[in-house]
C-alpha cells in the first residue's frame, strides 16, 4: 500500500469524525430539552397505606436470623461470596476496594475500615454507638436483605439477598473472619 492510499484512509477517518461532531453540535442547538414543572404521570397512592408501610420499615418483614444461625454453614456462606469479591476483600489486613475490607466486620462498629470513604448515612449510624452503631447479627441480616432499604443513601450497588438461609450462611462465614469470632446469639 502506498502513501496515497494511506492518505485517503486517514482522510476518510478524519472526515467521519468531523461529520459526527458537527452533526452532534447542530442537533444540540436544534433540540432544547425542557424540565417539566410537575410529573406527567400523576400516580395516586392510597393515603392510609403509605404511612403504614413507612412505619413498618424494612426490617419488619424479616424473620430473626438467630434461629437460622444454628444450622448455618460457613462453607456455604463462603461459596456465596463470589458476588462480593468484585467489591470487597476478606483477608486480614486486606486492602479496601470499591467496598471496604470485610475482615472482622461482625461485631465491629459500622464504618470501621480505616481509609475507606463511607456514605454519610453509615457514618451517622456508626456515630450513634450501641447496637445500632455496630454490625450485629440482626442489623447485618437486615442490611444484607435490602441494603438501600436498611440504609437509604448507601453507595452499595447490591439489590439484596432474598433467602434467609443464604443470609445466615453468609453471616456464619463473616463470623469466621476474625481472630476472636463473636459469640452466636
Amino acid at each position: 500500500m502506498n502513501a496515497y492510499e494511506l492518505n485517503k484512509i486517514f482522510g476518510a477517518v478524519v472526515s467521519s469524525v468531523l461529520a459526527v461532531t458537527v452533526i452532534g453540535f447542530l442537533a444540540n442547538m436544534l433540540v432544547h430539552p425542557r424540565q417539566f414543572e410537575k410529573s406527567v404521570l400523576d400516580i395516586k397512592v392510597a393515603e392510609d397505606a403509605a404511612p403504614a408501610a413507612a412505619a413498618a420499615g424494612p426490617a419488619a418483614a424479616l424473620e430473626p436470623i438467630a434461629p437460622l444461625l444454628a444450622a448455618a454453614s460457613a462453607d456455604a456462606g463462603k461459596a456465596l461470596t463470589r458476588n462480593c469479591t468484585s467489591c470487597h476483600s476478606f483477608e486480614k489486613g486486606g486492602k479496601n476496594a470499591v467496598g471496604p475490607n470485610l475482615w472482622d466486620v461482625l461485631g465491629n462498629k459500622k464504618a470501621h475500615a480505616a481509609g475507606f470513604g463511607y456514605s454519610s448515612g453509615l457514618q451517622a449510624m456508626a456515630a450513634k454507638g450501641g447496637d445500632e452503631g455496630a454490625w450485629g447479627y440482626e442489623n447485618l441480616n437486615a442490611f444484607l436483605a435490602n441494603p438501600k432499604g436498611y440504609l437509604p443513601g448507601t453507595r452499595m450497588a447490591y439489590a439484596g439477598m432474598r433467602r434467609a438461609e443464604d443470609r445466615a450462611n453468609l453471616i456464619a462465614f463473616l463470623r469466621t473472619l476474625s481472630d476472636s469470632p463473636k459469640a452466636l446469639p
